[in-house]
């Protein structure tokens, strides 16, 4: 399942590579388990938009924490250079899908990015 807006979409890194990706870019920090380079057809991994390693154990993925999350996070991307990275590659690109290998598709970190650069 893909969600989209302004020039950007997420999408499960386990889902199968589209035609109309774009510019395939892993916004995690860590490696998803089980994808290997050639499946996950990556045009760039970009660790840095990912949140911390400190704020995401502290999420781990529970819902009841994802509202505290999101505002962390969202401080995070705040000045982050590698937002403005994610922007221009749009720009350059048309579209960009930020992939992500959380399961759950509606409360992960590639969520409240996209949120953050379409807002």
């Amino acid at each position: 399942m893909e969600t989209s807006a302004g020039g950007f979409a997420i999408k499960r890194i386990y889902d199968d590579p589209a035609d109309d990706d774009g510019f395939r870019v892993l916004v995690d920090r860590l490696w998803p388990r089980g994808v290997s380079k050639e499946r996950a057809q990556l045009s760039l991994w970009l660790k840095e938009v990912a949140p911390s390693p400190p704020l995401r154990k502290e999420f781990a993925h529970m819902q009841e924490r994802f509202a505290h999350f999101r505002a962390a996070y969202e401080a995070e991307l705040d000045g982050n250079p590698a937002v403005q990275t994610l922007r221009d590659l749009a720009s350059e690109h048309g579209k960009v899908t930020l992939l992500f290998g959380a399961t759950d598709p509606e409360i992960n970190h590639a969520r409240v990015l996209l949120e953050f650069l379409a807002g």
